[in-house]
């Protein structure tokens, strides 16, 4: 078993979900899988459980739920699952290839050796780095990063990233059943608590290209979530006692 695993939501990604996954395994550095499909109507998990039964047992696992509940609540099923199963590096990472896997292993890097507890994928730590977006994806991501840095105070460039490495301390010491949001806030809000926690968050600058194939699942609202979470996270840094890393 790798120390490693790299959990991938999923709906409706048929067109990618193979893909990503070979390019995952094709890696030098080992790395295990976690599929979480929503239920998606275009047969995902069937490719999934194809996969595992015919090439991938051991290292490709899949955790099936009943529809569209959230992107939070999906990595926090695959946080505890991954917990249970003994990772010491657990990953987050889009079935689009809007994330390179080939950035893997420099995140699981910047965790391993370099002495980080939460890696991210940053596409605003030199610069703006990503391809193909519409210039009001890029206008809206870049700006809502921003806005979170400056009412929060995180040490962090791009504070809405998806593309990240924890290591297991971090998902053990977060109280995960209290994770509050369920989509894009989601991603602010871990970071937030980690960084309230004391753990430290390393920058791996990365470019992200905008998908090839399937849908889109962003949308504005998404944004809004995310923009007006942030004050609830500002309350909640004035007045919550967060849990802190063991020295």
């Amino acid at each position: 078993m790798s120390d490693s695993i790299v959990i991938i939501p999923t709906y409706n990604e048929k067109e990618n979900i193979e893909k990503i996954i070979r390019a995952v395994f094709g890696l030098e550095k080992q790395f295990d899988i976690l599929v979480i499909d929503d239920g998606s109507p275009d047969g995902t998990a069937a490719i999934v459980k194809g996969l595992m039964a015919n090439e991938f047992a051991g290292r490709l696992h899949n955790l099936e739920r009943s529809g569209k509940l959230g992107l939070g609540t999906a990595y926090i099923m695959g946080f505890k699952w991954s917990l249970k199963q003994g990772y010491d590096f657990i990953f987050e990472m889009d079935a689009d290839f809007s994330h390179n896997p080939n950035d893997l292993p420099r995140l699981y890097k910047a965790c391993h050796d370099d002495g980080g507890d939460v890696a991210i994928g940053s596409r605003y730590i030199s610069g703006v780095n990503v391809v193909n977006w519409p210039m009001g994806r890029v206008l809206m991501s870049y700006f809502a990063s921003k806005y979170v840095r400056m009412v929060t105070g995180i040490p962090v460039h791009d504070t809405t990233a998806g593309f990240k490495c924890y290591r297991r301390e971090v998902l053990e010491t977060i109280p995960l059943d209290k994770v509050r949001f369920k989509g894009y806030a989601f991603q602010i809000e871990m970071k937030f608590t980690a960084y309230k926690c004391g753990f430290k968050i390393i920058e791996v600058p990365v470019i992200f290209i905008n998908r090839e194939l399937g849908t889109s699942k962003m949308n504005s609202s998404i944004f809004g979530e995310a923009v007006f979470g942030v004050m609830k996270l500002k309350w909640d840094g004035w007045f919550r006692k967060y849990p802190k890393r063991k020295a």
